[in-house]
């Protein structure tokens, strides 16, 4: 066995939001860090292009990249808030309205490209003199000894960490070569994606409608466009993405009930295929998996990305335990404390994401005049509606330092 040539305290493997994130919360800790990544982010794009592919950052996460240094950056190259939420049944025609101005609060999120994010944290990396960027670069084998982790790369060098973090998505290759297995199954849904121009303006409202077929929502871009996350079942959303644009531009008017006015120009579709996973495990000695590579959900309530950071943020607050107790940052001493905190608030909330899935993508009359009633109920309680609000803009007390509220934001 060849000696590393690398050695680093923590590895961090897969560059995107989540993984970055991770790796700038570690910076300014006397930790040696590396990031392992296929590609490099796009630097720039063309003007009034939009990423097929956002994420609707909650307060928790706007509060996580406030203290890595980054919100500012990501407001410059475009974040576009939400004040309002309007969300209605297609059967049972029940609806709830979420206001920020209820809480005292500007605004209910952020919608943000996922390519800004990820830049914005890319070149915090790139500034940061602790953090050392193998891009582009692929694992080819991990090995766990009882001391540290030893990761060989698709070119041949091979590195040494203390603790090694897959943040490498939903298909984690971390996380299947140290054979972790996973439990869930694949939804019946692919989620139809594109960006639209609406006749009337969004008035930065997130506008979700349940199908009888899967949940149709229209978030509100910076430009005045709204991104769409169409989740159908799978016949019908390979039907969305054969139709011409204005069979397609038909279907849409059609399923959002006209709510802003006809539709204009339609940029590109693609779709995804959605499935509910959870790893059996988080961690391992020297080992630690964070964002998608431990959880994927159904994105119906966009909080996959943020159930991410909040991976990210716990992590790192536990290594700053291990680092003050002056124990060993890869042992499961540290490991576990973050699998605590945050494995069973994640099992919770993908639970939670699969009954609604599940209640409200069916055509059963009865199921959909509870759901109906339940919507318009919750609507009329105003202290239960502003906890479901306060749930999804992580005004909790329960959050990692990085997330928590503070005067230093």
């Amino acid at each position: 066995m060849k000696d590393p040539e690398l050695n680093f305290d923590i590895l961090v493997v897969g560059g995107g939001m989540v993984g970055a994130a991770f790796a700038c919360a570690c910076t300014g800790k006397g930790l040696s860090i590396a990031l392992v990544e296929a590609r490099e982010p796009r630097r720039e794009w063309p003007a009034g292009e939009v990423d097929l592919r956002v994420s609707a950052l909650s307060r928790a996460s706007q509060r996580i990249h406030q203290r890595l240094g980054v919100w500012e950056r990501i407001q410059e190259l475009g974040a576009s808030p939400y004040r309002e939420m309007r969300v209605w049944d297609a059967i049972g025609r029940g609806s709830i309205h979420f206001d920020s101005a209820e809480l005292g609060e500007p605004d209910l999120g952020h919608i943000v490209e996922n390519r800004v994010t990820q830049l914005a944290l890319w070149e915090r990396l790139e500034a940061a003199e602790d953090v050392t960027l193998l891009c582009p670069a692929a694992g080819a084998e991990i090995t766990l000894m009882a001391d540290v982790a030893l990761m060989d790369l698709a070119d041949g060098r091979r590195i040494a960490a203390r603790l090694v973090v897959g943040a490498d998505g939903r298909d984690s290759w971390v996380r299947n070569r140290v054979g972790i297995a996973t439990q869930g199954w694949l939804y019946d849904q692919e989620a139809v994606v594109a960006n639209i121009e609406t006749a009337e303006p969004h008035r930065e409202t997130a506008w979700q409608r349940f199908l009888p077929t899967g949940p149709l929502a229209f978030l509100p871009l910076l430009d005045g466009r709204c991104s769409i996350v169409w989740s159908a079942t799978e016949e019908r959303a390979h039907a969305l993405i054969a139709m011409d644009e204005d069979a397609f531009r038909h279907e849409l008017e059609q399923a959002i009930e006209c709510r802003l006015g006809k539709i204009g120009r339609i940029g590109p579709r693609a779709a995804f295929p959605l499935r509910l996973q959870h790893a059996k495990e988080y961690v391992r000695p020297h080992l630690a998996l964070i964002g998608d590579a431990a959880h994927a959900m159904h994105p119906l309530a966009g909080q996959g990305v943020n159930l991410g950071l909040l991976d990210a943020a716990e992590l790192a607050a536990a290594l700053d335990v291990a680092i003050a107790e002056r124990r060993d940052i890869g042992g499961l001493w540290a490991l576990r404390r973050y699998e605590r905190a945050r494995r069973g608030d994640n099992m919770r909330m993908l639970g939670a994401m699969d009954v609604f899935k599940r209640l409200f993508s069916n055509r059963n009359l009865p199921m959909a005049l509870l759901r109906s009633a339940g919507l318009t109920a919750t609507d009329r309680l105003a202290p239960v509606k502003r906890l479901f609000m306060q749930q999804a803009l992580g005004l909790g007390t329960d959050l990692p330092p990085l997330a928590r509220m503070g005067n230093d934001v």
